[in-house]
This record gives C-alpha cells, structure tokens and sequence, in this order.
C-alpha cells in the first residue's frame, strides 16, 4: 500500500485542514473525532530531514551546514526560513532591524551597535533555546512554548 502525505491546507479554501479520523490498516478499526493537528506533518521531506539533522547534532549549525552543503550563511537563511513556516521565528532581539547596516557607528561606550545586538541576539538564543528544551523534555505545553517564542 502506497503511504501519502496529508495535505496541510485545504485545497478549496486554504484553511488549515483538521484530522478527524484515523485508521488502523491492519485490523480496520476507526476512530473518528477532532485531534490535534501537528505542525511538522506539513513539511517536505527536505524540511523535515534538514530538521532531523539538526536535532540528532543537538543544534550544531555547523553540521547543519556540512549536511546541506552550503555556507553558514545560507544554512542559517534556510533554518531560520523553517523556523518562520513552523511558527516559531520570533523576529526578536537578535534578528536585525529593518535597514539596520552592519558594524553600524558607536555609541556613547564606544562600542558598535553590532555588538549590542550580538549580546542582545545571544541572550535571546538562550531563551529561545531554554523554551525549546522545556517543550522537549514535557515541562511545557506547545501553546505555552509557542507564546514564549512568539
């Protein structure tokens, strides 16, 4: 028996699709009500292989790099690409502003605003990071993980 993908969105009016039955191909039992939806059953199989990369490198960037055979650059634009369709991309401290040059004129202390926003973009890598591994080991929920990220 051939095994599809579900689709995410519905064809007619690209709302989100919910699953409602299940089944079981060995014994025929069905069940039939509303279930959670999961949000990484709508990646490609690129996705979802550049994901299992870098959870099995416990998040080493520079695996991630090797695997896909790109600059970190680029590996970090497609993971951060990922992490916008999945609803977790924040936007926050650490992304730059709109317009914003880099190695930008110095400030009162003398240093760059560059290095504040690594500081800043440090900080929020660590929260961000504290709150997925909160999610993984069960301590949260995914819409309280999902707000803290958001």
């Amino acid at each position: 028996m051939s095994s599809y993908r579900a689709p995410r969105d519905c064809p007619v009016c690209s709302s989100r699709l919910e699953t409602t039955q299940l089944g079981c191909p060995h014994c025929g039992t069905g069940l039939v009500g509303h279930f959670a939806p999961c949000d990484f059953c709508g990646l490609d199989n690129a996705d979802l292989t550049m994901l299992k990369v870098f959870l099995a490198s416990r998040g080493n960037m520079r695996d991630l790099e090797r695997h896909l055979g790109v600059s970190y650059p680029t590996a970090r634009a497609r993971f951060d690409d990922l992490l916008r369709r999945l609803g977790l991309a924040t936007g926050g401290p650490g992304a730059p502003a709109a317009g914003a040059a880099p190695g930008a004129a110095p400030d009162a202390a003398g240093r760059g605003a560059a290095a504040d926003g690594r500081e800043a973009g440090a900080a929020a890598d660590a929260a961000r990071l504290a709150t997925l591994r909160a999610l993984a080991q069960g301590d949260l929920d995914l819409d309280e993980a999902r707000d803290r990220l958001t």
